[in-house]
């Protein structure tokens, strides 16, 4: 059976266009968690934190100090094994206008929330944004964050493990907080799960976000780290 398009359904109206065989210097999948332990106020947060950051003049310098100066970036958010979504397709950043154009769309797009988390659906789902991503990228990156290890589909490991033999570097970015996800708390440290189940590849690494008020330094310190 022939694959749908992961494009397919998104608003025909977005104030970008992504143009077939344009260089950029990493193209990058943001996934982002959207299962049920993250509340509205932090689900705000986080789209915030994503908004401020790929705007954030910092970001927007390191882009323009790349071999290429322009990033590919595609916005998937994730919940349980059945549940991913292309938020926002294949976008090239390559000055504040495209950031700012992209920051404002994501402000406007819809937002769903759902049970579980799966990790390795995310991951899984995210190398196929990779596949039909229209960019010649010198590096291809998945970035996970969320608030939770997996507990629903496969291991994140076996999905972590297929990504980087494809050559795929997949970093993250865990969101640790004392708060327990539907009452109870992760069986390791978060930032241990994701150190062992989640980040591989050539150059891979995390950060650590305290909690959701710190998330968008976090995501603007990570933006900065996997671009330059």
């Amino acid at each position: 059976m022939r694959r749908r398009s992961l494009l397919a359904g998104l608003p025909a109206a977005l104030p970008f266009a992504a143009r077939a065989n344009d260089p950029v210097d990493v193209a990058l999948v943001l996934a982002v968690d959207v299962s049920r332990s993250i509340d509205e106020d932090e689900a705000r947060l986080q789209r915030e934190g994503y908004r401020a950051a790929v705007s954030d003049p910092r970001v927007v310098e390191a882009i323009g100090r790349g071999m290429i100066g322009a990033v590919g970036l595609a916005y998937v958010e994730w919940a349980g094994f059945e549940y991913q979504r292309l938020v926002l397709p294949w976008t090239r950043i390559a000055d504040a206008q495209d950031a700012e154009a992209w920051s404002q769309a994501l402000a406007e797009a819809p937002r769903a929330s759902l049970s579980w988390t799966s990790i390795s659906g995310a991951i899984d789902f995210s190398r196929r944004v990779l596949e039909q991503s229209p960019f010649e990228a010198t590096r291809r990156v998945i970035d996970v964050s969320g608030d939770g290890v997996n507990n629903s589909g496969r291991p994140s490991s076996l999905a972590r493990d297929e990504a980087v033999a494809e050559g795929i570097t997949v970093n993250g970015l865990p969101i640790v907080n004392d708060r327990p996800a539907f009452g109870r708390m992760p069986p390791i440290p978060l930032d241990q799960y994701y150190a062992e189940n989640v980040i591989g590849g050539p150059g891979a690494f995390m950060i650590v976000a305290e909690d959701f008020e710190s998330f968008g330094t976090a995501v603007r310190r990570k933006l900065i780290r996997e671009i330059a």
